[in-house]
Order: structure tokens, then sequence, then C-alpha cells
């Protein structure tokens, strides 16, 4: 427990009443990760204080990082409307990007904009916006205006090279994902995008390499294996994607790879190993995003060819998966339903510095407070120390 934390507990054990203790009090706890008491602080405060609007900006930085982006939509909405402030709108953006309510968010950045031109994060966001509004053109305007105010802007050159990819443009979009490598070696998209590109233009040798990079960075990229496994097949080269499977799953069992594993099997006529692989992927189904009916499927079917002693025979032409190459590039993109978590947290945390509504009106928001304060209160005052096991939960939940 930090000693200026358990200081400040003191005081107002002493005095419930010192505003300033718990307002500093308040802060430390936000920076520390304790977002649920630093929560109960910010409520108990907003009761006496409701015209304070950094108290409900700082109400919202907490239910952001709780991912409670409901609820920090409503507390960033009302210290915009106590106070409009360029930090404000900016929060406030980010989070209606949460929210996917890209029309608002794309207002909220403009806003920001009115007060320092020169914002190459807030450019970024805008494109973010204009994406998702189906405005590649304005899109790329904005993407290209953050790179030239930070030149450092992977995301931004990302995106442009998956916008240029789909338009068709390979050689911007080769352009912009090299810039990506350059600033950032081991951008694993960027490698299998390129990969994606060579393997459309039928250089298999080249897309091979760009996708073993891939896998490199990103052991778990089904995408990536299923087009390493069309490669080597039409390269006749099964052995060599089993040694590459079987690598990764030494490492770490993954139904998907099994199952691209199975497909191999199935390809080249090995029915005992076809039948392992399946049985495999369907002993990890926490990792096998292949529709599972289809996988269980062929698991009984092969079953039965070899309780009846039947031998498959080795397919004459590659047998695609359910997704065609178009669809793996639309997997591989930042907004598919995949990809969203893991891509848009990492995009808009480094800009970063949910089902219960706030009510609209000043009443509304006391008789909330009032409520839950008085009962944060009265536990606060029998014990205001956290415990070390509450504390190490609160930083997990907080670094995750």
């Amino acid at each position: 427990m930090d000693e200026n934390i358990e200081t400040l507990q003191n005081i107002l054990k002493e005095d419930p009443s010192n505003f300033q203790a718990r307002r500093e009090l308040t802060i430390l706890l936000i920076n520390k990760g304790f977002n649920e008491e630093a929560e109960g602080n910010l409520k108990y405060l907003i009761k006496y204080f409701p015209e304070d609007a950094e108290l409900y900006f700082n109400l919202g930085i907490v239910y952001e990082k709780l991912k409670d982006f409901k609820k920090a939509e409503k507390a960033y909405s009302k210290a915009i409307e106590l106070s409009p402030q360029e930090d404000f709108y900016y929060n406030y953006g980010e989070v209606l990007v949460e929210l996917k309510q890209w029309q608002k968010a794309l207002e909220a950045f403009q806003k920001v904009l009115e007060t320092d031109s020169s914002d190459g994060n807030c450019y970024f966001n805008i494109g973010i916006c204009y994406y998702n509004l189906d405005e590649k053109n304005l899109a790329l305007d904005n993407f290209q205006k953050a790179v030239q105010l930070n030149p450092k802007d992977v995301y931004a050159y990302f995106y442009l090279g998956y916008i240029y990819q789909n338009e068709g443009l390979t050689n911007f979009a080769i352009e912009n994902y090299n810039k990506v490598l350059e600033i950032s070696p081991d951008y694993s998209w960027a490698y299998f995008n390129l990969g994606s590109i060579a393997y459309k233009n039928e250089n298999f040798d080249e897309a091979k390499e760009y996708l073993k990079k891939t896998v490199y960075y990103n052991p778990f990229d089904t995408e990536a294996y299923k087009l390493l496994v069309k490669i080597c097949l039409r390269q006749n080269n099964a052995d060599e994607i089993i040694e590459t499977l079987y690598s990764a799953l030494d490492k770490e069992e993954n139904g998907d790879l099994y199952y691209c594993l199975a497909r191999v099997f199935k390809y080249i006529g090995e029915s005992e190993e076809y039948y392992n692989a399946l049985k495999s992927a369907l002993n990890n189904p926490m990792s096998l995003t292949f529709p599972i009916e289809t996988v269980k499927h062929e698991y009984q079917k092969i079953s039965e060819s070899l309780g009846k002693h039947e031998e498959i025979m080795p397919e004459t032409e590659l047998e695609e998966y359910s997704d065609d190459t178009e669809k793996e590039y639309e997997k591989n993109n930042p907004e598919s339903e995949n990809h969203e978590q893991s891509v848009e947290n990492e995009e808009y945390d480094k800009y970063e510095d949910s089902e219960e509504n706030y009510a609209d009106s000043e009443e509304d928001y006391e008789e909330e407070y009032e409520e839950d304060t008085d009962e944060y209160e009265e536990e606060y005052d029998e014990d205001s120390e956290f415990s070390e096991e509450e504390s190490e939960e609160d930083l997990d939940e907080y670094e995750e």
C-alpha cells in the first residue's frame, strides 16, 4: 500500500469531511489503479460539489479504466456541460469510439481541433471515425495528417496501408506497411497483410516468408497458418507445413492449429493422422474458432471410415476453407469482429492518459450519489484501509 494513500486514509478516518484530503486521495487511487475506491470518493465529493466539472471528468476516467464506457460517456458529457474543455472533449470522443458512436465521436474530436489544430492523435481518431462511417477518402486525409504531425504513428500507417489494400492500390499499401515495420518490426499484422498481397499475386515464396514472420511474432495467428497451408500444399511440400504446425503446437495446444493440421493430413490421405488431429482440435474447444459442428461432422465421418477399415484417398486439388482469401483479408482488418478487442484496445490505449445510466439533471445526480455515498461513507469510516488482496486484484485489473 502506498504510504501517501495510508496517510490520507488516516486523515479521513479522523475527519471524513476533509474534502481536500479526499480529493488528493482520489487522484492517488486513480493513478495506482484502485478504481472502485476512487469511484466511491468521487461520488462522495460530487454530493457536496455538484458543479465541479473536474470531479465528473475524473469519474469518467475511472469508468473508462473499468471498461464501463456507458457510464464514462455520461460522466464526460456532464463535465462538458459544466465546463467545455479540450481534454474533456478528447476523452469523451475516445469513449464514443469504444461505443461505436462514430458521428458523435467525430464531432467531439473536431471540437478539440478548434483549439488545437496540431493534435496528431486527434486526426488519427477522426480517421477512425470516417473509416467506420465508410468515408474512406476522408479517412485517408486524416490518417495522412496524423503521420505528417507524428511520423512515428504506426497505427495511422497501418490504416493507410489497409485502405489502399482494399482499394486495390497495392503499391501504396506495401509502402505504408513497410513504414509500419520500420517503426515497429514486430507488428505481425503488417507482415500478414504483406503476405496476403503476395499470395494474391501468386508470389508464393515471398508470401511464405512474410507469413513465417507473422507466426513468429504471433504464434497463433490462424489466418496466417491457413495461408501457409495453402502455399505449402500448392508447392507439394506437406512436410514443411506439418513441421511448422507441430512446432507451434509443441509450445501450446490450439484447436485451430490442430484443425489446420487435420486438413493437411486429409489432403495427403493420412487417415489415422487426420483422425487424431480432429480429435485434438475437439479437445481444445476454447481455441477452436472453426465451426465446431463442421469439425464434429468430419470427426464422425472419419471415425466411421476407420471403423470400417476404409482409407481416405489423397486429394487432387486444394480444398478451400470456409473463408476465401478476400475474407481472410477481412478477418485481419482491425475493425473485424475477431480482432476488434486486441487491435482497437491496443490502438486507443496509446492515447489514453458502462450499463447503469447517470441522470441527466443535477437533481438526479445528487439523488443517485446520495444513496451510493451514504453506503460508501458508512463502510469507509468503519475501515479506511484496503486489504492487500483487494489492492492486488485492482492493480491486476488496471494493468489488463
